[in-house]
């Protein structure tokens, strides 16, 4: 039986979404900028690869924790994928040295991305100080990677207060996606190729995850086996055309119940993430939006995003 959906709060679905959609590539600059990659080969990472970094950024806040713990948190990713570098990264550096490298990061990237003038400008300390009022008012409760960020002391700087909200509030959004895709009985594996099934993005960018060929084709038949995939393609008509309606029906497409489905997900994931804006108020909410719009545009703008992700944010 389907849990019920969370009673929605005093702020629509579609506003926590397009905070979500305007702070997410803030916070995810620090996984491509170059000048994150030269402060991971500073603390004696392998830069060939994101991965190491990627690992070393996100889970530091947990402090030296072990594959088990990071895969559980991160949740789609492989399991033996997050032991390939978890936890030899804080071999490598400790948390402590991390956290302190990926703010230097940050501050680099955004110096440059966003140059120096939007950096040091009252409009962005405006935004920080707003997003830090919403990210303060995420309660943490059952939501680690939110905790472990929220824990952490807060910069000085405007630009990276900016940031530091903007990586909670992420956070905070990702441990309840988790605790939707729990509710909806999808595992891992199946949450991504759920995603992929109605059109999140490629099944090739879902690689990234580190799942096998093998894994993926049994996930893709659980998903099957419950009616959120179609089986085989349907029949044909009379006169031997394949109708348009079969065509849909191609063995692994998405079933109206599998789309039905990752709708509720979506859902539920935006109500749970609904408190820190119900807390902030439509106003300043609405304030922040409009001083995001600058910024986004230039992390967009710079081209070190995907255009594909595996988040189903279009161009971010």
């Amino acid at each position: 039986m389907t849990a019920q959906t969370p009673p929605a709060p005093s702020v629509e679905p579609g506003r926590v979404r397009q905070m979500w959609h305007l702070l997410e590539p803030l916070h995810a600059l620090l996984y491509y900028a170059p000048e994150a990659f030269e402060e991971a080969a500073a603390l004696g990472h392998g830069v060939e690869e994101r991965w190491p970094g990627y690992f070393a950024w996100r889970a530091a806040p947990l402090g030296p924790a072990g594959a088990e713990r990071v895969a559980s948190a991160f949740y789609s990713f492989s399991p033996s994928m997050v032991a390939r570098y978890v936890p030899a990264v804080w071999h490598t550096a400790s948390p402590a040295d991390v956290l302190a490298a990926r703010l230097r990061a940050v501050d680099r990237a955004y110096r440059e991305v966003l140059g120096a003038t939007t950096v040091e400008g009252p409009e962005l300390a405006e935004a920080a100080t707003l997003a830090r009022r919403a990210a303060e008012a995420a309660v943490t409760a059952g939501r680690p990677l939110a905790a472990a960020n929220a824990e952490l002391p807060w910069a000085d700087a405007p630009h990276l207060v900016l940031w530091q909200a903007a990586t909670l509030l992420r956070e905070h959004r990702g441990d309840g996606h988790v605790a939707a895709l729990l509710t909806a009985g999808l595992d891992p594996v199946e949450a991504l190729v759920s995603f992929a099934a109605v059109g999140a993005a490629s099944e090739k960018t879902f690689e990234s995850r580190g799942w096998s060929a093998a894994e993926w084709s049994a996930a893709r038949d659980r998903l099957t086996a419950r009616g959120l995939l179609a089986a085989e393609a349907g029949g044909v008509t009379e006169g031997g055309a394949v109708s348009e309606a079969a065509a849909v029906s191609e063995a692994g497409a998405v079933t109206e119940a599998g789309r039905a489905l990752r709708a509720e997900v979506e859902l539920r994931t935006d109500l749970l993430a609904a408190g820190p804006w119900a807390a902030l108020g439509p106003e300043d909410t609405t304030r922040l939006a409009e001083l995001l719009g600058g910024p986004w545009l230039a992390v967009i703008g710079s081209g070190l995003l995907p255009a594909e992700n595996t988040l189903g944010i279009g161009k971010i």
